[in-house]
């Protein structure tokens, strides 16, 4: 398989761009990935690049974007912090893929048996991590909100790993007059994912995309 080109994501709609996510996570469940001569994919992207999306993902060893979606080099930016939160560079990092690089879709990727989600919910507090995990209490309280209060439970702690996803989709499009401009226009579209480290499959928790 080729690497993109201008034209190829040029002609993407965020529908498009989500479909292809979608469609190598299920190769990778069935362990059916594209032949690709990622030696050519370098050659192919010495001058540019062309990534249709752009993944905010957690630094787990588990959940490399690139794999989980069977993706190859110049397809999707790659942006990796614990426990997949949001910060102003992150914002700006997306900011510069879609704008300026042409990206068709802002996904964000959370998953199962998340250390930074168990760090956040037991109270952890250590050097720069506790300001890194601060970060994840307003899905912490979105949960506790509904009534559950046993925090240290794996059951609570999946449920904080899902609303986290959701709290930082909204937050992108609250933060960032760009993207929100760009969504506007029809220009990108927003999808949240959870992958579960057991099975590898990838969970499509919401999609915001215009018709």
């Amino acid at each position: 398989m080729k690497a993109h080109t201008l034209e190829t994501q040029s002609s993407l709609t965020p529908y498009k761009a989500l479909q292809f996510l979608k469609e190598g996570n299920k190769r990778f469940m069935n362990n059916l990935k594209v032949n690709r001569n990622l030696l050519e994919q370098v050659n192919d992207t010495k001058n540019g690049q062309w990534p249709f999306a752009i993944i905010l993902s957690c630094i787990d060893s588990r959940t490399s974007a690139e794999l989980i979606f069977d993706q190859g080099l110049g397809d999707v930016f790659s942006v990796r912090i614990a426990g997949n939160i949001l910060n102003d560079d992150i914002i700006g990092s997306m900011e510069f893929a879609c704008k300026v690089a042409g990206s068709k879709l802002v996904m964000v990727l959370g998953h199962s048996k998340c250390g930074a989600i168990k760090g956040a919910c037991s109270g952890v507090e250590l050097g720069n991590l506790t300001g890194l995990l601060a970060k994840i209490k307003p899905a912490i309280n979105e949960v506790s909100v509904q009534g559950k209060t046993e925090k240290t439970s794996p059951e609570f702690v999946e449920e904080v790993a899902h609303f986290n996803v959701i709290h930082v989709m909204d937050e992108i499009l609250n933060r960032s007059a760009v993207l929100r401009e760009m969504f506007d226009n029809g220009e990108i579209g927003f999808a949240g994912g959870y992958y579960d480290v057991e099975t590898g499959e990838v969970e499509f928790l919401k999609e915001i995309l215009h018709d």
